[in-house]
């Protein structure tokens, strides 16, 4: 009877062990929790997932852990998007792991202007300018927030399901259904948000961060900022913003839960305004995107 237990348990595992719930995942890492959102849609239960920036952090000064570096010296492959901290770290990140296969899920996607920095303004992006700015406009910094546009993150999505066939061949067609999948998600959500802002082209919305560049690319909207050069305005830039507001009857400003309020409530103050929380950085990103959608809409005049 012994015998035969123990032959049953040996068989048994020998069958788990051959059962693909009992392969090895493999162990990614991405910077921000949208992105986290992005490799499950397309790796499923065949990636095992973390991410550096915890809700709440800023990804503009974080700092990895110890903790998150010893395991990033164990993972398979590294999901860069563009922000602040991967340029600081990422020296120290591939010394930790020279394996570690590093994706630049931005690649090939043409950047604009962070709003705010008074350089070079794209339409839709505009940040009030005096006029000697306005004769010396230059490139400013590459706006990172490439996420927040549905469309391009579907270039993000086929640079995700590439590196994951590099690196696990054996499910290419898993990941390629799972891709498939995603963007058909992807162009149903850019349909609802089109939907939304028909004919509200050009209108405006304040929020503290620039952090909505791409999304009013993509929608035909004004993102007006509070922050300028990623510090809090001056008294006469601050002013030059009141007026703004009042001049486009803003009735709404947005701040992300990652920064002060202080200045946004400052301008609240002055044009009698809401402040509305909007962030950015949400892990669960179609659904936010469609309620911060929502949101903006609500407020356009």
């Amino acid at each position: 009877m012994k015998r035969v237990l123990g032959l049953t348990g040996l068989l048994f595992c020998l069958l788990l062990a051959g059962h693909p719930a009992a392969a090895a995942k493999v162990k990614v890492f991405v910077s921000i929790p949208p992105q986290q959102y992005f490799v499950q849609q397309i790796g499923g239960d065949l990636v095992d997932v973390s991410v550096l920036v915890a809700p709440g952090a800023d990804p503009h000064t974080y700092e990895p852990k110890p903790r998150q570096m010893a395991e990033l010296a164990k993972t398979a492959v590294f999901f860069a998007v563009g922000v602040d901290f991967e340029k600081a770290w990422m020296k120290k990140i591939t010394a930790a792991n020279p394996y570690l296969r590093v994706v630049q899920t931005d690649e090939g996607i043409p950047k604009i202007a962070m709003a705010g920095d008074y350089h070079g303004q794209e339409k839709g992006h505009e940040a009030p300018r005096s006029k000697d700015q306005q004769r010396h406009d230059l490139p400013g910094t590459p706006d990172p927030h490439v996420w927040l546009s549905p469309p391009l993150v579907k270039v993000q999505a086929v640079h995700i399901r590439d590196a994951l066939v590099a690196v696990d061949s054996g499910n290419r067609t898993r990941y390629e259904d799972n891709l498939t999948a995603f963007l058909q998600e992807i162009d149903a959500l850019d349909a609802d948000l089109k939907s939304l802002f028909a004919g509200s082209q050009g209108t405006r919305f304040m929020v503290f961060h620039p952090s909505w560049g791409y999304f009013a690319q993509a929608y035909g909207l004004v993102q007006v900022p509070i922050e300028i050069e990623g510090k809090d305005p001056k008294p006469a830039q601050l002013q030059e913003l009141i007026h703004q507001a009042k001049d486009h009857g803003i009735k709404v400003i947005f701040v992300q839960p990652q920064f002060s309020a202080k200045s946004a409530e400052m301008v609240s103050r002055e044009i009698g305004a809401q402040v509305v929380a909007a962030d950015p950085l949400a892990g669960n990103w179609a659904e936010n995107l469609r309620e911060v959608g929502r949101k903006f809409k609500a407020a356009l005049r």
